[in-house]
């Protein structure tokens, strides 16, 4: 007989990711304040709007996960691995770039692929309760 993990191992797999997607959350709100439009000035178009968008996807990810609707689930997924696409691509094409951010977000992401269907699943369950 396999033993399920239980209720309060869930909450903190959802508080891991929620934790994830608030500092992604503050790293672009911050850069934001900081310099504004002008922030990753450096980078193509795309990249500067992918990274500003963040800071409405991250608060939307964690909102969903709050709530525990099985769509922040897969939108955290959408955004975590679109983000480490860009980012690796970015640390590819711009030299100079530091590679300990990329290095933490490819270790949440794995985490999160890991526990998506399980989370997922959880967050279903419990829409009853």
């Amino acid at each position: 007989m396999t033993r399920r993990p239980s209720k309060p191992f869930w909450r903190l797999v959802q508080l891991v990711w929620i934790l994830g997607f608030l500092v992604g959350t503050t790293t672009h709100v911050i850069d934001l304040i900081a310099r504004g439009l002008d922030a990753y000035e450096d980078f193509t178009p795309p990249v500067r709007v992918f990274w500003a968008s963040l800071t409405v996807l991250d608060p939307l990810t964690v909102v969903l996960l709050a709530l525990r609707r099985p769509v922040g689930v897969i939108l955290g997924l959408v955004v975590i691995l679109a983000d480490i696409a860009v980012n690796w691509t970015v640390f590819a094409t711009y030299p100079g770039t530091p590679i300990w951010g990329i290095l933490n977000q490819t270790a949440f992401a794995v985490i999160l692929v890991a526990t998506a269907p399980g989370l997922a699943r959880r967050m279903k369950d419990s829409a009853g309760e």
